[in-house]
């Protein structure tokens, strides 16, 4: 029996303080606990403590940070938006100018051309009758010239004044000179 009862002291003394309950044991782990907790609690868990509270902050500020660099490029793309609507609204405005000025620049010189023509046509239909004019005369000088030479060389004689003229006026007046002035002159 002896030898039973050293077996069976053997069995409980090898690993079986740790399965056992032990009331000094329990004692001191949880005096080495709370020395532990209170040097914890003292030195580590401030510092990490800290630690989160200046991670946190930097998160913080990382956010606040993205959430107005987010704000001005959006009010950024916004003033872009409007500068850009309103430089394609004055180009519009710039076309429409240079295409107004151009059609009145071109009505102008129509115009301007209109009555430089019409200017020159009135021009040149008074050098027409201007000249015709001086045709006219120059053809009845030559014409009573001729009448009186012929007179002469058909009464072989020379005419008074007087019977030039009578003369002159009854030829010119059988003429018609209509058809050259386009009215008749007497």
């Amino acid at each position: 029996m002896l030898a039973t009862t050293h077996i069976l002291a053997a069995k409980e003394s090898s690993g079986s303080f740790l399965v056992s309950p032990n009331v000094g044991l329990m004692i001191w782990t949880l005096i080495v606990f709370g020395v532990s907790l209170f040097v914890l609690a003292k030195f580590a868990f401030p510092r990490i403590a800290e630690a989160l509270d200046k991670r946190q902050r930097l998160i913080e500020d990382s956010i606040d940070t993205a959430e107005r660099t987010r704000s001005e490029a959006a009010e950024l793309l916004e003033e872009y938006r409007a500068r850009l609507t309103e430089a394609r609204q004055q180009a519009d405005e710039i076309v429409a100018r240079a295409r107004k000025a151009g059609e009145v620049h071109e009505r102008e010189a129509t115009e301007t051309g209109k009555a430089k023509r019409e200017e020159l046509l009135q021009q040149a239909r008074r050098d027409i009758q201007t000249e015709t004019q001086r045709a006219i005369q120059e053809i009845r000088a030559e014409v009573a010239d001729l009448t009186v030479r012929a007179t002469e060389k058909v009464t072989r004689k020379t005419l008074t004044e007087e019977d030039q003229r009578r003369l002159v006026e009854e030829a010119l007046g059988e003429l018609d000179f209509t058809a050259l002035g386009g009215e008749r002159v007497n």
